[in-house]
C-alpha cells in the first residue's frame, strides 16, 4: 500500500519519506515547494508539486498512486510569524486540512497520521507535559494545529472506519543525511549555524530564568527518531492495532540553551561566547514532554545524544555551504 506524505520535500518530511522507503513502504510526495526543496525527495519517489488547497490535483494524486494512508506534515510552521499572518496560517493549516480530509474520505482512505505540535500546549504550568496536560495555544499556528486534531476527531466520529493519530513534538534538530538540512530561518540550530558561517556572534534571549544555568530549557529530539515514530504510527494503523488520538514525542528530560551553545562550540571547534539579550516575551522557562505512551506503542526513544544532534546538523550545514537558504 502507498502512503502519501504531504510536505515530503521539507526537512522533517524528507526524513519521513526515507524512513518509509527503508521500511519497504511505497510512498508518494505532494509539496508546493514553498519551503521544501525538490532535491530533498529521492529520485525514485514520485513528487507532485501542488498545494493542498488544489483539491483536483489532490484527488487525482490519491487515485493515480492508489494511496491507502496519509502522513500529513505540510503546513505553515512559523509560530511567531503566524501572529503577523493569521489568515495565511489558517488557510494553509486549517482550510488545507479540510480539503485534504474531504479528498481522503471521498477516496475511502481510512488511515491518517497528523504531524501536530507541542505549540498546542502554549505555556503549560507543569515542568513535564503529558497528553492530559490542558491545551492552551498562544499563537495562530498552535491554534491551527489543535483545530487540525479536532477535524480528525470529528471525521473519525462521522466515518467510523477512519483511524488516525496526532504526534505532538517540540524542537526537532539534527540530520539523518548530510544532504538534508533544516531550512527554517527561525529554528535555533540553523540560526546559530548561519551566524557562525557569517562570523557573527550567536545570541541567548534571557539568562535570568529559574533554571540551573539561567537559560530556557527545551526538549530537543533528533529528526530521524521523529521520522521512525511516524513510520511506526503508520504501521500500527496499517495493522489495525489500537492507537491513542495523541502522542507526545518528548525526551522526558531537557537541555538548556546555554548547554546547546556549549555543544555547538565543542562540535564546530569555533570558539565563541554567546551574547546575552533580553528575554523574549512569552518564553517559558522550561518546556519538556514525557514520551511514555509513544515509547509503549511507537518504539519511541532517544537514540541520539545532544552531541549527535549538533554534529549531524553541523555536517549537513557544511555540506550545504553557500547554497544554504537564508
Amino acid at each position: 500500500m502507498t502512503w502519501l506524505v504531504t510536505g515530503g520535500a521539507g526537512y522533517i518530511g524528507s526524513h519521513v519519506v526515507r524512513a518509509l522507503r527503508e521500511a519497504d513502504m511505497p510512498v508518494v510526495v505532494i509539496d508546493d515547494l514553498s519551503t521544501g526543496l525538490a532535491q530533498f525527495v529521492p529520485e525514485d519517489v514520485p513528487l507532485v508539486r501542488a498545494n493542498l488547497l488544489d483539491e483536483a490535483t489532490l484527488r487525482l494524486t490519491l487515485e493515480f498512486h492508489k494511496v491507502a494512508g496519509v502522513i500529513h506534515i505540510a503546513g505553515y510552521k512559523y509560530a511567531g510569524e503566524s501572529v503577523q499572518r493569521p489568515l495565511h496560517t489558517y488557510r494553509q493549516n486549517v482550510s488545507a486540512m479540510v480539503t485534504l480530509l474531504d479528498a481522503v474520505t471521498a477516496a475511502g482512505i481510512d488511515k491518517f497520521v497528523f504531524s501536530s505540535s507541542a505549540a498546542t500546549y502554549g505555556t503549560p504550568d507543569t515542568d513535564l507535559v503529558n497528553e492530559t496536560t490542558p491545551t492552551a495555544p498562544e499563537s495562530p499556528y498552535g491554534e491551527s494545529k489543535l483545530i487540525g486534531e479536532w477535524l480528525l476527531r470529528d471525521t473519525g466520529v462521522a466515518v467510523g472506519s477512519f483511524r488516525h493519530t496526532s504526534l505532538r513534538y517540540f524542537n526537532v534538530v539534527g540530520s539523518g543525511r548530510d544532504e538534508l538540512f533544516d531550512v527554517s530561518p527561525f529554528n535555533l540550530f540553523p540560526r546559530v549555524f548561519d551566524m557562525l558561517h557569517r562570523d557573527q556572534t550567536p545570541r541567548i534571549n534571557g539568562a535570568d530564568y529559574p533554571t540551573p544555568d539561567g537559560t530556557c530549557v527545551r526538549d530537543y529530539v533528533h529528526v530521524t527518531d521523529l521520522a521512525l515514530a511516524h513510520v511506526a504510527a503508520a504501521r500500527r494503523l496499517d495493522e489495525g492495532l489500537p492507537v491513542e488520538p495523541v502522542y507526545n514525542l518528548g525526551s522526558g528530560a531537557g537541555t538548556s540553551v546555554r548547554e546547546i551553545m556549549t555543544a555547538i562550540r565543542e562540535v564546530t571547534g569555533i570558539d565563541f561566547e554567546p551574547e546575552v539579550a533580553e528575554r523574549r516575551p512569552g518564553d517559558p522557562a522550561r518546556i519538556v514532554a514525557a514520551g511514555d505512551l509513544a515509547a509503549r506503542d511507537l518504539d519511541w526513544r532517544m537514540r541520539h545524544s545532544v552531541t549527535d544532534m549538533v554534529a549531524s546538523a553541523w555536517r549537513a550545514r557544511r555540506h550545504a555551504g553557500d547554497a544554504y537558504p537564508r
